[in-house]
This record gives C-alpha cells, structure tokens and sequence, in this order.
C-alpha cells in the first residue's frame, strides 16, 4: 500500500488543558506512523472559513449532523476572538506511513453521546453532551482530521498555503496581567525518545504542562553536524578544561595496572591535563552524533549543514519565568542526581541521554532559537515534497 500523509489538528481547548502530551502519545504508539511535522499555528479568519466550508463530505462515515457539529466548532473556536481580535492557537501535526489516513483516524475514533469508554482519543478527551430533548448542550471534539486521503490531502494544501502567514512562532497568544512580562524558552525532546514508537514524546511534553506555560512554537527537527557543533559549543570548552580530575582518575587504574607501579600524585595531575582535552573532544563528538547520528569526522565537512539522521522535537514556551520553571520540571543533567517527578528521573539514563535540553538563561534561549530556528516552516517543505509544488 503506497505511503499517505495525514494530519491531526489539537483543537485550542485541548492545548489549553495540556492534552497535547496524551494525544501525541497515542497517535505514535497506537497507529505505528511516523510523526514528519508539526506547526504551530494561529488562523486567520479566512483560513477558518476555507476550512469550515470544506469539513461537510459526503465521504466521511460520521453522519451529517454531526459534520455540521464540527463545522460550526470551527468557525466558533478556531477563528479570532470576536471580542478582542487575539487569535486562538491549534497545534497541526503531519503523520506519514501506510494507511496512514485510515490509522489515524481509527485512533482518533468517531463523535457519539453514546461512548463513554476511552478508547479512542475522543473518547478520553472529546465531550458531546445533549439535553433531555436531544440538543446539544456541550460540544468538544479533542482533535480535527480528515476521513480520506483525497481529503488530508486538499486540507492539507489548504493549511500549507496559509501556514507561513498563520503559523510558525506565534505572537500575542499568551494573556499577561498588568505588568507582567513573560519570556521565552526552547526545549528539545531528544532522540533517545524516538528509538521506536513510544508514547515518551508525549509523556515528556505532559511532565512540561505543569508549569502552566503556553506551547508558542513547535517543530520536528534533524540536526545537522554544523548546527550541534555551534548549539553545543560552548559546551566544547568546557569538556576540554574542566575535567582533569574526572580524567585522572579514569586514567590511573589502568596505567597503574598496566605498569605494575603507583603513580605519583604530581604524575597523575600531570596525566589529566595532556589527556583532558583529548577527552573533552571525544566527549563533544560523541554529543553531536547522539544528536544527529553523525561525529563531525564521520561525515565530509560539505555534508555539515544536512539534515541529521535523528529526530528531535523542538518546542518554544511562553510565560511568567518561563526558563526556571521548565528547568525545575526537568531536573539536573544526571539523571542519577535528579528528584523524583522530574523528567531526566523518570526518562533519563546518564548525563549525555538524559531525555530533554532546556534553555538555562532567557540569553541562551535566544542564541539557541537562531540555531534550531524553531519557526522554520518545514510543514509546507513536508506537504510540497509529498503532493508537489502548492
């Protein structure tokens, strides 16, 4: 069966309660697809409406009620606040493999006053609530996706064309008090979470919404050797001069055994300093393939700026000390030091793959963001490379 792209939009509701870890947790494990892209966006008021007008299909197997359900929650939830003017935020992702339309769909499940249980995401996080005569009290749908391929695809367009003036980093979506000023930080959820088709993504994204920050940019990332070696340079000197001792003392046991004689201490302050930067330059190397499968030796320097083989998430959060309260949910870089509750406890396993990176100044979130370029549009990159030229 040929490869389909289908996509799933996170409705501003369900952002809004930080359902997103749960949802993208099921729709990795459960359909068995691949997660290509994901963006950001804040529709403008005629996206809504080319949107709303395409959702009644005489091919969806839901009944036309509840279609007209669906458009109606559109034009209501999606579009600009009436009142103020502040664009509402949806999170779009692009899943693609076999069967892909079909799949996502089956997990999503349909919309029923009659479902109770929660197998489906609907079931878990959609609500349609009637009142006694049959009317609709209370109307939810979790999560927006296409019934056919033909469909995502002509959504799929529609989203793309719109996705450089509608999405990327959104502004102006985070209500602060009077003066109040929020701040920015990027987390990456790294590759050690992608091995295989795991829900620990969305899990790690669930342990980031108690700090009640507001996802503002997100994107699927394959770093490239050139953007490793600058994201985590300032590490390199660290590696080279700081870890003397910790070199030492890996080093003495086995000359000492090897020799036959004790060292002395002179000799072994000796050993860590011409062994150390040689160390920390194995240390940044093995650091930079673990982020993008590649040392820099083991790719032509012409290859540096291509994208990597790993996959990573890159997220933007916004909000009151934005950077602190990410980094307190996270925990230290050892994993073996870090509280219980964190994510480096609970998902790490040593210093190097310990789950997640969070900005650790609002200065390195920003050198940071113009190395990832969190609001890059490689969703419209996906769609065109999939359908072609829009």
């Amino acid at each position: 069966m040929p490869q389909q792209l289908a996509y799933v939009i996170i409705t501003p509701y369900s952002l809004h309660k930080s359902r997103t870890g749960g949802i993208i947790s099921r729709l990795i494990t459960r359909t068995g697809l691949e997660l290509v892209a994901a963006r950001m966006f804040a529709p403008s008021a005629a996206l809504v409406q080319e949107y709303s007008q395409a959702i009644i299909s005489a091919n969806d197997p839901q009944d036309k009620s509840i279609q007209q359900l669906i458009h109606d929650y559109i034009l209501k939830n999606l579009s600009p606040d009436p009142k103020t003017g502040k664009r509402r935020r949806v999170m779009v992702l692009l899943l693609r493999g076999e069967d892909a339309v079909r799949k996502a769909r089956s997990v999503i499940g349909h919309i029923s006053a009659e479902r109770h249980g929660g197998e489906t995401i609907r079931d878990t996080y959609g609500d349609l609530i009637r009142d006694e005569a049959g009317g609709v009290r209370y109307f939810e749908p979790a999560v927006l996706a296409a019934p056919t391929a033909d469909e995502a695809e002509a959504k799929l367009k529609l989203w793309a064309r719109y996705s450089d003036q509608d999405g990327g980093l959104l502004e102006n979506v985070v209500n602060y008090a009077p003066g109040e000023k929020g701040e920015r930080t990027l987390v990456l959820i790294k590759p050690d979470n992608f091995r295989f088709p795991t829900g620990r993504p969305g899990n790690v994204i669930d342990f980031f919404s108690r700090t009640g920050l507001t996802i503002v940019g997100i994107k699927l990332l394959h770093m490239s050797v050139a953007q490793a070696m600058e994201f985590y340079g300032p590490v390199r000197e660290v590696l080279r001069t700081k870890l003397k001792d910790v070199v030492a003392n890996k080093a003495t046991p086995a000359l000492e055994k090897e020799l036959s004689f004790k060292l002395p201490e002179d000799v072994k302050k000796q050993l860590g300093e011409v062994l150390c930067p040689a160390f920390g330059d194995n240390q940044f190397d093995s650091i930079v393939r673990f982020m993008c499968g590649f040392a820099p030796g083991e790719r032509p320097q012409a290859d540096w700026p291509k994208p990597g083989t790993e996959k990573c998430i890159a997220l933007v959060y916004e909000g009151i000390n934005a950077v602190a309260k990410i980094r307190d949910v996270l925990g230290p870089t050892d994993p073996s030091k870090a509280p219980p509750g964190s994510i480096r406890k609970e998902f790490g396993s040593t210093i190097m793959v310990n789950a997640a990176h969070a900005s650790d100044s609002p200065e390195n979130a920003q050198r940071e963001f113009g190395i990832v370029k969190p609001g890059e549009n490689n969703f419209k990159q996906v769609v065109e490379a999939f359908y072609g030229k829009l």
